[in-house]
């Protein structure tokens, strides 16, 4: 690769990655292409040799934002070992994933957005969310496949829903409760195999 490819290629690496974050932060209407590119120390102009459209960045941002999240999710179960369930749900349902909003779940930071977006980002997405659920699987202790999966959803569509009413609820006390009173009742379902 020349070294303008690889420029292009890094500047464009550059821009996806603070729109995901900036996304995750703000939503998707939360950002100006001249306010990406100038954090991206770039021109505004420069943003049409990297993509055809705000719809492709916002496509784009999105798929790496929800890769980021796979691997970090995949990571925390991995150095949680056998109880790797306990390990997400600490993880997740903790004051510093709420609190670094940027740096979180795109499920939950984007669900509204993407949920009004095109079919290529609801794809994205999806395919996240599919992703999610099997390592939740695997983290359970189910009896069967089928009542592991209904105890994945119904534990991922909790954990999404507390990080987002956590976040939106501006009473501190309130914020806290919802997280730590879905912590305990989602690590007694497990505890239970229900």
């Amino acid at each position: 690769m020349g070294h303008s490819k690889a420029a292009k290629s890094d500047s464009r690496q550059r821009i996806l990655e603070i729109a995901a974050r900036r996304f995750r932060e703000h939503g998707v209407e939360g950002l100006g292409i001249a306010e990406l590119m100038e954090e991206a120390g770039l021109t505004h102009g420069g943003f049409y040799r990297h993509f055809e459209s705000r719809d492709e960045l916002v496509a784009q941002a999105i798929e790496a934002a929800l890769q980021q999240n796979v691997g970090r999710v995949s990571r925390t179960v991995e150095r949680a070992g056998k109880d790797s369930l306990r390990g997400l749900l600490d993880r997740y349902l903790s004051l510093a994933h709420r609190d670094a909003p940027g740096e979180g779940c795109t499920v939950a930071a984007l669900a509204a957005d993407v949920a009004r977006s095109s079919e290529q980002t609801r794809s994205a997405y999806t395919r996240h969310v599919q992703q999610f659920l099997e390592i939740i699987v695997k983290a359970l202790d189910g009896d069967t496949a089928k009542a592991t999966r209904k105890q994945a959803i119904c534990t991922l569509s909790a954990m999404v829903g507390a990080l987002a009413l956590a976040r939106a609820v501006n009473d501190e006390g309130l914020s806290e409760e919802i997280l730590k009173s879905t912590l305990h009742t989602l690590k007694k379902a497990s505890a239970r195999g229900e």
